[in-house]
């Protein structure tokens, strides 16, 4: 009997083994590796010896503490603003019914979607001289980054909290109101109370967002409004500077570690919330919800929609003239000395890498997913699925500079020498969306019962039988919403490709960032069209992934 089960755990580990070797050796290659790398530069010096050296240099400078306070305070700021704005976002596009709901929701949704280059061009074409607020004289202020930040984060906050609020159970806060508190008084004391955790979740994972925004902050701040990312991607492309770099690096990793954890408590937080109601509450627009509404409808029209329309006006513009020039030039690969290839053969190189990216992604965060959604009984395996969950969400830990920054340390040499490698880019984008994948797919599998599988293996199914035919067909869809997720977010990447893409095969994001940076013309009018044309791309993407998202479906946050 013993023997039997026995046979059964070591038949079921060796099954499982290469889903946790496979994606734990990629982890180990291509972040461990390259993190340690980079933690240790900042450390030690050339000779490896401990060297602390670095550190003093670097905290020395006054624009160091400049450009940390800088990133600590736009990214509170715009925080702050976002949650301000975003609560009221989610009581009316959650708890409120109105025709054209779902239309508005897509719109709010849109900016977040898009690639954070994307965002900084538009609100360059917005607030620039020639721009339609270039007269109140915000381009390359803190005040446009902030902006911004807003714009693309804001969607983060409506989805995050809107879902909870919708699911709470109304009868708390009427019987508040019975008692004779006013709608005010019940919002602060019962309502507000159990969307705290939903807020602190979404305003964490906004801080991250918006304290690696390394595109809107490169385009919109340039070198005066450096964040600590931009910080570091011009140290190590202007001046070489790999130790200070590694030392802004380390700065950076626990800025975003402590954010990360905030989010985490206020999700597993945020989780019981959600238990409350299986159905969401609903009612039509009322007296009291005019003020929420109002605030919606002015973020809609004039934070989201005017940057947005604004980009699309500016790509049929060149010299204050109507053109469609800048479109016909996209397959120009003459246009500027800054880029080699033309601009749709940058799209199709980010078309190519984003699917390569999002295949492993898939692949490998399928494995982690399947993994740690087991529910074995002794309490050491599952401390152990939980270390292994955990590691892999570290990748959303660090800022993609900063692994773009520690490929470019370490896979430059023998054993693993990838710099003319075409998969360099893939496997950097990958790592940042495989906890993506695995955030994704891990919702679906727990919720399917346990029974249905220890049903099928008592009645003498084979493991991976097991798995086809009680996993499968929820994995299918799963798997389809999560490869759409990771090729979004590879496609508009920016931070870790900036560093690894080379001049003769740049991607769309980079090609922008390079044209944008140009005083010409052309150059100018063919980026704004490019972003205009990887936004349609990227929103498309996302279009498609929300119709088939399963209800069960985890949360990009």
């Amino acid at each position: 009997m013993h023997s039997g089960r026995g046979a059964r755990r070591w038949t079921t580990l060796l099954w499982w083994s290469p889903a946790v070797l496979v994606p734990s050796v990629f982890l180990l290659l291509f972040f461990a590796w390259p993190a340690a790398t980079l933690v240790a530069r900042g450390f030690t010096n050339e000779a490896g010896a401990l060297d602390l050296s670095a550190f003093h240099e670097v905290f020395a400078r006054p624009r160091t503490w400049r450009i940390i306070g800088l990133t600590l305070g736009m990214a509170a700021v715009a925080t702050a603003l976002s949650v301000l704005l975003g609560v009221p976002g989610a009581h009316v596009l959650y708890r409120c019914r109105f025709p054209g709901r779902a239309v508005v929701r897509g719109i709010v949704a849109v900016p977040f979607v898009l690639p954070t280059v994307v965002v900084g061009v538009a609100f360059r074409s917005l607030l620039a001289r020639s721009g339609w607020l270039g007269f109140l004289g915000l381009d390359g202020t803190i005040t446009a980054v902030i902006a911004a930040m807003v714009f693309f984060n804001y969607s983060l906050v409506v989805r995050s909290v809107g879902p909870v609020w919708s699911r709470l159970d109304p009868r708390m806060a009427e019987a508040a109101r019975a008692l004779g508190a006013t709608p005010l008084r019940a919002f602060l004391t019962v309502t507000l109370p159990a969307i705290t955790p939903a807020i602190v979740s979404a305003a964490s994972v906004v801080f991250l967002f918006c304290a690696t925004a390394f595109g809107i902050v490169l385009i919109l701040g340039g070198v005066e409004l450096a964040t600590i990312e931009s910080e570091i991607y011009l140290l190590t492309t202007a001046f070489l500077d790999l130790r200070s770099a590694a030392v802004l690096s380390i700065v950076q990793l626990l800025v975003i570690t402590g954010a990360l954890w905030m989010a985490g408590v206020a999700r597993r937080r945020g989780e019981r919330a959600l238990k409350l109601r299986s159905d969401a509450v609903e009612h039509p627009v009322g007296r009291l919800d005019l003020p929420a509404l109002a605030v919606t409808v002015s973020v809609v029209c004039g934070a989201i929609l005017l940057p947005l329309v604004a980009l699309l006006a500016r790509s049929f513009q060149r010299k204050g003239q109507f053109t469609v020039q800048n479109w016909w030039d996209l397959a120009n690969a003459n246009l500027s000395r800054a880029v080699r290839v033309s601009a749709l053969e940058a799209a199709w190189n980010s078309l190519v890498i984003a699917a390569q990216a999002a295949a492993i992604a898939l692949v490998l965060g399928v494995l982690v997913a399947l993994v740690v959604t087991r529910k074995p009984r002794a309490k050491g395996a599952q401390r152990a699925l939980a270390l292994l969950d955990a590691a892999f969400m570290l990748p959303l830990g660090v800022s993609a500079v900063t692994v773009g920054f520690g490929f470019l340390i370490t896979l430059n040499r023998p054993p693993l020498d990838l710099r003319s490698s075409a998969l360099l880019i893939p496997i950097a984008q990958a790592v940042v969306a495989i906890p993506l994948v695995v955030r994704l797919v891990a919702p679906v599998l727990r919720a399917i019962d346990p029974r249905q599988r220890e049903a099928a293996a008592a009645l003498g199914a084979h493991p991976l039988r097991v798995l086809l035919t009680v996993d499968g067909a929820h994995l299918v869809r799963a798997g389809a919403v999560a490869v759409g997720f990771a090729f979004a977010t590879s496609l508009g990447e920016f931070g870790a490709t900036s560093f690894l893409a080379r001049p003769e095969a740049p991607t769309l994001p980079v090609m922008i960032y390079r044209l944008i940076s140009r005083p010409g013309a052309p150059e100018q009018g063919v980026a704004v069209a490019a972003s205009v044309l990887l936004a349609v791309i990227a929103a498309t993407v996302m279009v498609l992934v929300e119709r088939g998202r399963p209800s069960t479906a985890g949360e990009f946050s």
